[in-house]
């Protein structure tokens, strides 16, 4: 099963045509204020969550009487409501496959960073190779070790590649910069990469990385 969710980034990070494009797709679930937004375009999410610190009565409100499941908890243990989010989703929707996350970057770097090292948690590993962030310039993904084929990303020229962790034999073999196998033992950006067709490649045999795709 495939979710879609909203957090209440800045709306001018989103993907161009974004709402135009929401409005097709299934299985929303708004976090803050990403439920509010969703449901002034139409959108009805299948489910609500968060502190609503930034929403008014109104709004919230509004969010309670349209959405059928709503939490709103405004202590939060000390979790995002991002991270908030992805608790429910599971509890809620336990054959989750993949959750396309948007709004998570933009503004404060400290949520930005938050919402890039969640998947590090033990209560979020689960999700760390079934979310994807997006963004009107960047798609980020996460890995577990392994061998992967990346498929270049329509208006996508950059190709970044994050070790979030100590990491060991990450190796590019056919992207503009190659890398023969090599480990990492601090968090580290290989960023400015490209592909050199459609298609690329990469291997690693223990640690997580993130991959990111860019435009300018």
């Amino acid at each position: 099963m495939l979710i879609n969710l909203l957090v209440g980034g800045p709306e001018a990070v989103l993907p161009s045509g974004f709402y135009e494009w929401a409005q097709t797709q299934p299985n929303w679930v708004g976090a803050d204020q990403g439920a509010v937004r969703l449901l002034a375009h139409g959108i009805t999410p299948c489910l609500a969550v968060g502190d609503f610190d930034s929403s008014t009565a109104q709004e919230i409100a509004m969010v309670q009487q349209q959405i059928k499941r709503t939490v709103i908890d405004p202590q939060k243990d000390d979790i995002t409501d991002t991270e908030m989010a992805l608790r429910y989703i599971r509890h809620y929707f336990p054959r989750v496959t993949q959750v396309n996350i948007f709004g998570a970057t933009g503004a404060r770097m400290d949520q930005l960073l938050a919402n890039l090292l969640f998947v590090l948690k033990p209560e979020f590993e689960y999700f760390l190779d079934k979310v994807k962030l997006y963004d009107r310039n960047n798609t980020v993904s996460f890995y577990r070790p392994g061998q992967y084929t990346l498929v270049k990303e329509q208006g996508m020229k950059y190709l970044a590649f994050v070790p979030l962790t100590p990491v060991q034999g990450l190796e590019l073999p056919d992207e503009k910069y190659r890398l023969p196998k090599t480990d990492f033992l601090l968090p580290i950006s290989l960023s400015s990469n490209e592909f050199i067709g459609d298609k690329g490649h990469f291997t690693f045999s223990r640690g997580v990385v993130a991959v990111i795709q860019s435009c300018d």
